[in-house]
């Protein structure tokens, strides 16, 4: 077993730690799965440690325990990670059928992680009676109708069933909906002129009456986020009478963004 490696097609991961725990090997078993990276550290056949990309301890362990397709490669060695997990290799797999099961729950409620979770009250109100603790709790504030379910995960650094559960929680008091504003438009370039400034964005009117029938921004939109190739920008907006298609941004700011006449970009309201 000193040379452990093999296909997710033809074993398990579960197979493959309970083969590592019943001959109580110690060393890191490698996973990649498409993307996906991760690895498990083994101490005398316990799962002691794991990380991936997002995660780390025990939910990183669930998330890998879930992939099903990839390669694994098991690297006997002494262990040099902390021990995050304390549970035995048959309580980690158990726990690892539950999260999945509530995974997939969630996704089923929300499937789409650019989604922007909205609370309907505040304050107080919002948690009043709920049974909310924990991370899950941690993701209320973030909720504030202009974060996606993505950036919370990426801002707070929680994986996505304690971002989806805490929403859950709140869908299904009725004292939250989740609400899709990103709109994909084609860049076309603002001109200025002796009365008009060229320095701010400028989308269709047509759009300004759709962001502003959802619940957040129904008292108006001043600003808007715009995914560029590097990452999301936030400029200032005008609404006027265009091509309902294309969004006109400043040539400075395309120069700025790494964005060029015809580029297409994702926008939606920012704070």
């Amino acid at each position: 077993m000193s040379n452990l490696k093999g296909n997710l097609d033809s074993i398990s991961l579960i197979d493959v730690s309970q083969l590592l725990n019943v001959n109580r090997k110690t060393g890191m078993l490698k996973i990649i799965s498409g993307k996906l990276q991760g690895v498990l550290h083994f101490q005398n056949g316990e799962v002691i440690h794991a990380e991936t990309a997002s995660d780390k301890g025990e939910m990183a362990a669930y998330q890998i325990l879930e992939w099903t397709t990839g390669s694994f490669d098991f690297l006997p060695a002494a262990v040099n990670a902390p021990t995050t997990i304390r549970r035995s290799v048959q309580d980690l797999v158990m726990d690892s059928a539950r999260v999945s099961d509530s995974r997939k729950r969630l996704h089923s409620l929300f499937p789409d992680l650019t989604l922007v979770p909205w609370p309907k009250l505040a304050g107080d109100a919002l948690l009043q009676g709920l049974k909310i603790y924990g991370e899950d709790k941690k993701v209320v504030p973030w909720m504030d109708g202009y974060r996606s379910f993505q950036d919370i995960m990426d801002t707070t650094g929680l994986n996505d069933v304690s971002v989806l559960q805490a929403a859950a929680t709140l869908n299904e008091a009725g004292r939250l909906d989740a609400i899709q504003p990103e709109l994909t438009l084609r860049v076309t370039t603002l001109k200025g002129g002796i009365f008009k400034k060229a320095d701010h964005l400028e989308v269709a009117e047509r759009h300004e009456h759709f962001w502003r029938a959802m619940g957040p921004y129904e008292f108006g939109i001043e600003r808007l986020r715009l995914m560029w190739p590097k990452g999301p920008a936030v400029d200032s907006v005008q609404f006027t009478a265009m091509e309902e298609s294309t969004i006109a941004i400043p040539k400075d700011l395309q120069s700025a963004w790494g964005l060029e006449e015809g580029s297409v970009v994702k926008v939606r309201p920012a704070p």
